[in-house]
């Protein structure tokens, strides 16, 4: 799990708020950390793999110029922990930065595309294919919003990511896809983040955006269009939450908050029993299933172990991760 932020403010002091952003994202987990302003040099980037502090303190994150940012907490999901994976990621010509967080599902097939009409990536990164396909057809004459807006028809997955270019200074654009958005208003500065915790040290006035809306922030406001271009009027909500408290989700203390959250943690794990079949019809045939896991996933494989064996008629077995190496259990072709 990801965690995006971005800032226009009226100084030039972008990077080090960005850097407190992200500093309260870290309960997202992540491997790497990277940040990208805007001047009048250009965009700028520092990033690298490892903890916060450490990062900041060898790359002098706060040291980075520009009112206009964006930044990213990477928690690795294609491509290694690396310096060259981390977050933002750019187009061949590094006037296009880009974070991310979710999962683009084509990629290998848009990145293919893309290197056949002579696109250099330098990443293992779903992410990058997002800047090089805004470059495409930023260069075949389209602004900057038409051209993000062609790219989000390219992708199939769950994302929401934030664009900064050298062509629209100033600006951060970008788009929710059932991954967590929000937009922050503050006293002439304008904020966007994955969660309410990484802004709320810098407003509480939130916009909570729909799925497939896009965004355009800049020194004037804030405006945010649906899938058809339609400009939509938001409601702003105040958050009275403190950031504190922000990460317990208004309640007093972290058992209540997951106390309250149960009825919608099952809601979202439910699942028609027909499901099941559609899904194993997905692969090939095999006579038997083995669950390796652990931690809650151990658990949940014990309830998937009943299910598959009890609607499918499929021997299954569940094994600890740390105990497979040593399991007598065969894993054999039709497993």
């Amino acid at each position: 799990m990801c965690g995006i932020v971005g800032c226009i403010l009226k100084t030039d002091k972008a990077a080090p708020v960005l850097l407190d952003c992200v500093q309260r994202l870290e309960y997202r987990g992540y491997d790497s950390v990277g940040i990208a302003t805007y001047s009048s040099s250009g965009i700028s980037i520092r990033k690298d793999k490892g903890k916060i502090d450490e990062v900041s303190e060898e790359l002098h994150l706060e040291e980075l110029p520009g009112e206009v940012g964006i930044g990213h907490v990477r928690w690795a999901t294609h491509g290694l922990p690396t310096r060259v994976n981390a977050h933002p990621h750019t187009d061949c010509e590094g006037k296009i930065a880009v974070v991310h967080n979710g999962i683009i599902e084509n990629y290998k097939e848009l990145k293919d595309e893309l290197i056949g009409e002579g696109h250099h990536f330098v990443s293992q990164t779903d992410t990058e294919v997002i800047a090089h396909l805004i470059e495409k057809y930023h260069k075949d004459g389209l602004d900057l919003e038409a051209a993000m807006n062609q790219a989000i028809n390219k992708l199939h997955g769950s994302y929401a990511f934030a664009v900064i270019s050298v062509d629209e200074p100033n600006k951060i654009m970008g788009v929710r896809k059932e991954s967590p958005l929000i937009l922050g208003l503050g006293n002439g500065e304008y904020f966007l983040a994955s969660d309410a915790p990484a802004i709320l040290q810098h407003t509480r006035r939130i916009i909570y955006l729909a799925d497939h809306e896009t965004f355009i922030m800049d020194a004037d406001g804030i405006t945010v269009k649906d899938r058809e271009g339609k400009v939509i009027d938001k409601k702003i909500e105040t958050i009275k939450w403190t950031p504190e408290m922000a990460q317990k989700g208004g309640y007093p203390h972290f058992m209540l908050k997951e106390i309250h959250e149960q009825p919608e943690a099952v809601k979202n794990t439910l699942f028609e029993v027909s499901d099941i079949g559609k899904i194993v019809s997905e692969f090939p045939q095999f006579k038997r299933i083995t669950f390796v896991a652990c931690g809650t996933s151990y658990h949940a494989s014990l309830v998937g172990k009943y299910l598959f064996e009890g609607l499918l008629g499929l021997p299954t077995d569940v094994i600890l991760a740390s105990e497979f190496e040593f399991s007598e259990k065969a894993i054999d072709p039709d497993s």
